[in-house]
């Protein structure tokens, strides 16, 4: 999985959902200073490497997927549904509902100060779609606004300027950081006498300049350390929801938004030398950029990439152990998020727990992996991951907390077709989970009891 030498400092859990400020994951905005420090608590592994999937025949995750059809007869107990026979059809009390949901969230935002309790609320049955309401509610879920308005602008104007600073830190191409060297040079010893005219100053080129320099030190050595990476991500971006013109095809608009994506990525890896960048991370990253560049506020829209950086840190904190192989046995590996998982489906359905373990022996590390180092978003298709997502974000004991229950759920929601399949039949149905009414989803993993709490990951 991830092995190698690298070494970042790994920072103490933080007591709340999502940290308040940026933290390891992100020296430049705690103090550059420690960026790369070392300390006792080392994490080791292979920069890079991309997470595996399970793909039987060479499938394609986002091929069509078999319909999971519910009737009287559900797997799981779970409050009745209104007029099953008129699925996808609107109907005026829904539509009224809408409006209700809408005009509520409205009048939250834009209070002095914001209730988070009721936004949570409010956002865990799926927020609206349109007019910047998800972007702004998702960014105070994530802590990224505070609660007071009035700080909403000093808090955005400081977080912005913080990222530009880093990308022309970190991100600046090496010819262009030799010449910003030279300007400096020229313009603070303008009155020091040349005794050699010509374009060329030789005596000013140090090894360190040089695009064949070795030394770490070299912006030409980090430049060519980086390419690899580089690479990896411009791949992974143009598979990303290629169904979706917003981030698929030649057009500027495209291209635009994937160079985008592809800074704040390179960012995020040069920022975190032992995590660096692993493959799926543009799949958590794609809802976030896009709920914040499709906002209808002009500055916002502008000041996506930065906004997104932030709140892309916010949401991998919770789950960054995950990556980590030397962390895998811990308490906050994956291995230990994965019997998490089992546990509460032992609690809430024995017999699949039982039969899933023991009679066809599907590990959830073939399936759940996945579902849970990349947020469910190869998963489902892009609309029904934005509601999801509210769900996890409003979360008041953590993403984790609810991915946990969303992913219960997924198994019980197909209880009957896994207790019919074997090895095989249970594997490919897991790795290729069906199209399924996402609020009856939703349902079920809220309806699950409260009471099984010791798989929560967040306190």
């Amino acid at each position: 999985m991830i092995k190698g030498k690298l070494k970042i400092q790994i920072p103490d859990k933080a007591r709340r959902a999502f940290p308040d400020r940026l933290g390891s994951l992100v020296a430049g905005f705690d103090g550059r200073e420690d960026e790369y420090g070392g300390g006792s608590d080392l994490i080791v592994f292979e920069p890079g490497e991309e997470l595996e999937t399970f793909q039987p025949n060479g499938s394609d995750i986002r091929e069509s997927k078999d319909v999971e059809i519910f009737d009287k007869e559900s797997d799981v107990v779970v409050r009745p549904r209104p007029d099953k026979d008129g699925a996808g059809q609107v109907t005026t009390l829904q539509v009224i509902a809408v409006d209700e949901k809408r005009s509520d969230l409205e009048y939250e935002l834009s209070r002095p100060e914001i209730n988070l309790e009721k936004l949570q609320r409010i956002a865990s049955t799926g927020l609206p779609d349109g007019g910047g309401l998800r972007a702004t509610a998702w960014k105070l879920l994530l802590g990224y606004l505070p609660p007071s308005r009035d700080q909403w602008e000093k808090e955005l104007t400081e977080n912005r300027q913080k990222y530009a600073n880093l990308k022309e830190e970190l991100l600046l191409s090496p010819s262009e950081f030799t010449r910003r060297k030279e300007d400096a040079f020229s313009s603070n010893d303008q009155h020091v006498e040349v005794d050699v005219d010509g374009p060329l100053r030789r005596h000013e080129i140090s090894q360190e300049d040089h695009p064949l320099s070795l030394g770490k030190a070299s912006a030409w050595h980090q430049y060519f350390q980086y390419t690899e990476m580089v690479e990896q991500i411009d791949r992974d971006l143009e598979r990303t929801h290629p169904d979706k013109k917003f981030f698929a095809g030649e057009t500027s608009f495209s291209r635009k938004n994937r160079e985008a994506m592809k800074n704040i990525l390179l960012l995020f890896a040069k920022l975190n030398p032992a995590i660096r960048y692993v493959q799926g991370m543009n799949e958590v990253l794609a809802p976030i950029y896009y709920v914040f560049s499709t906002d209808p506020n002009e500055k916002n829209a502008a000041n996506a990439e930065a906004d997104s950086f932030s709140c892309f840190v916010r949401l991998l904190s919770d789950s960054v152990d995950h990556f980590c192989q030397q962390l895998d046995n811990s308490a906050v590996g994956i291995l230990s998020t994965l019997s998490r998982l089992l546990e509460l489906l032992k609690a809430n359905d024995e017999e699949l727990w039982r039969h899933l373990e023991f009679t066809t022996k599907v590990k959830p590390q073939f399936y759940a992996f996945r579902w849970i180092t990349l947020l469910l978003t190869q998963e489902f298709n892009f609309q029904p991951i934005m509601r999801i997502w509210d769900c996890l974000l409003s979360n008041p004991f953590g993403v984790q907390d609810m991915l946990l229950r969303v992913c219960c759920a997924m198994l019980l929601c197909v209880k009957s077709r896994l207790l019919s399949g074997d090895f095989v039949a249970n594997l490919k149905l897991l790795q290729h989970y069906p199209d399924i009414n996402i609020e009856h989803l939703l349902r079920v993993a809220q309806d699950l009891s409260p009471d099984t709490s010791s798989y929560r990951l967040s306190p």
